[in-house]
């Protein structure tokens, strides 16, 4: 499996994806004119899609009420939680909410520490 390095040269230095974070074993890259990443990691061997939900929990019912399965979790990750499920074709999916707020990383790209959310002025959370 290519390293984090290998990755960040293919996708950010020979197609010019931006890099938004990075761990010891993963990175994010945004997608031209979107806020969709395409995130590399170390972890695994299995590809799998990554999805931003509002809730990773209630995906997880729904997921599994249309007939998927669930791999993995759900689990706490810093920035909310996270779980894996397939669908009947075997198709795996991350379902990642982050209720915590957004990575925070220093000006190389490293991650440093989490960004609560920002909450809206009119919000009941924000009072």
């Amino acid at each position: 499996m290519p390293s984090i390095d290998e990755g960040l040269e293919f996708y950010r230095d020979r197609l010019g994806h931006a890099l938004v974070w990075r761990t010891g074993t993963a990175a994010g890259l945004r997608m031209p004119d979107s806020d969709a990443e395409i995130v590399l990691q170390a972890e695994r061997r299995d590809p799998a899609v990554d999805l931003l939900v509002e809730s990773a929990d209630a995906a997880v019912e729904v997921v599994v009420a249309a007939g998927g399965t669930v791999v993995a979790g759900p689990f706490d990750i810093p920035i909310g939680r996270c779980a894996v499920v397939e669908d009947p074709w075997g198709n795996r999916l991350v379902l990642v909410d982050a209720h915590n707020g957004v990575l925070e990383t220093d000006a190389d790209g490293w991650v440093v520490g989490v960004q609560p959310p920002a909450h809206d002025e009119g919000s009941p959370a924000s009072r």
